[in-house]
């Protein structure tokens, strides 16, 4: 684009990872934009504890509001500074007020600017509009001129058409290479297999079959869980659990272990074409990663050579059992190559203005 957009970014958080997984893609879509001369002003709501677990700085890349999480008047206010921008976006799990952002950034549609619903979480969006024939954002969708999604691919593309979106566009997740890379191994992170992820109803059973069963399995090896709420979850002996993982510890925590899993949600599994922050941010760092099947994998990562798949948790015992560190070394490596060539966030801001 010739010229720079203005850009309001109603989200979660850009400044706190805690409780937020959607952080490091916003962080890496928004500096991407930035790079290519698009200015963001990004609206968050003191909300769930994170101000006080922020993981970085206002960053020189992005303009920081904080607005209260608590009356409407804050984010009333944030709205009507919102009115000039040139793209307003209302990313999906805000956490509050969400019902009122889908419909009142729509207020701000004029012409010239465009009005962008960015679903960070499809399958949960879609399957809670199907279940419900009430859900007031089922008329919404077609009032937006576009909807970004940070993974589903076909299948919900097609989703979002059957409820008359106007467009919809897959923006997936990615690597940043100014914030994820290799660095020296910590001993904090020694392990065979480590795992990170919040604990959420949707992911807990999965994680019992992938992760929690094989350190059952195999007594013998070191595994490691960072991530929310699993504090009072009964671990056998040789899991140990590291609580949130600040982004500064990322790298580290990719780079020590053996190997990384990666498991996901049950409804981006089933949707498929989704993969996972946590997964660009490990390649980046050249782990090895093992990840549960999902449809559409090869797009991203070739199996077997850039990432080994296992369809349940007795096939990640024996992926563990017989992977070598040379092995494990060369995996991520061919990894790293791959994600820096098709899957960094440069790539994806490119996207973005394509279809803006």
């Amino acid at each position: 684009m010739s010229q720079g957009l203005k850009i309001a970014f109603f989200g979660s958080s850009l400044v706190s990872a805690y409780w937020n997984g959607a952080a490091t893609y916003y962080r890496g879509i928004i500096r991407a934009l930035d790079e290519l001369g698009h200015k963001t002003v990004f609206y968050e709501p003191d909300a769930y504890e994170r101000q006080k677990h922020r993981d970085i700085a206002d960053p020189d890349w992005a303009n920081v509001v904080v607005y209260s999480g608590q009356g409407k008047e804050g984010v009333m206010k944030a709205l009507e500074s919102a009115r000039g921008a040139d793209l307003i976006v209302k990313a999906s799990g805000v956490g509050v007020f969400d019902r009122l952002l889908e419909s009142e950034v729509l207020s701000l549609k004029k012409p010239g600017n465009k009005v962008v619903f960015w679903d960070v979480d499809a399958p949960a969006t879609l399957d809670r509009m199907q279940s419900n024939p009430d859900d007031p954002f089922r008329k919404l969708v077609p009032r937006y001129d576009m909807i970004f999604t940070y993974g589903g691919g076909d299948p919900v593309v097609e989703g979002y058409r059957q409820f008359n979106a106007r467009e919809c566009v897959p923006i997936y997740n990615a690597l940043d290479p100014a914030t994820h890379c290799p660095v020296a191994p910590d001993p904090r992170f020694a392990a065979d297999l480590s795992f990170l992820g919040n604990r959420l109803p949707d992911r807990e059973s999965r994680v019992g079959e992938f992760f929690f069963s094989v350190a059952e399995q195999l007594p013998e090896y070191r595994f490691l869980l960072g991530g929310n709420g699993w504090g009072d979850k009964p671990m056998t002996e040789n899991i140990g659990y590291m609580g949130h993982v600040y982004t500064a510890d990322h790298n580290a925590f990719n780079c020590t272990p053996k190997a990384v899993l990666n498991i996901s949600r049950e409804s981006m599994a089933r949707y498929g074409f989704s993969p996972a922050t946590r997964v660009f941010e490990a390649a980046g760092a050249g782990s090895c990663i093992i990840t549960d099947y999902w449809l559409g994998i090869e797009q991203f990562l070739e199996p077997g050579r850039e990432v080994l798949v296992a369809k349940n948790g007795q096939e990640v015992a024996d992926i563990l059992k017989s992977l070598t560190p040379q092995e494990a070394k060369s995996i991520g490596r061919t990894a790293m190559n791959r994600v820096l060539s098709e899957h960094t966030y440069s790539h994806r801001a490119a996207q973005v203005e394509k279809y803006l």
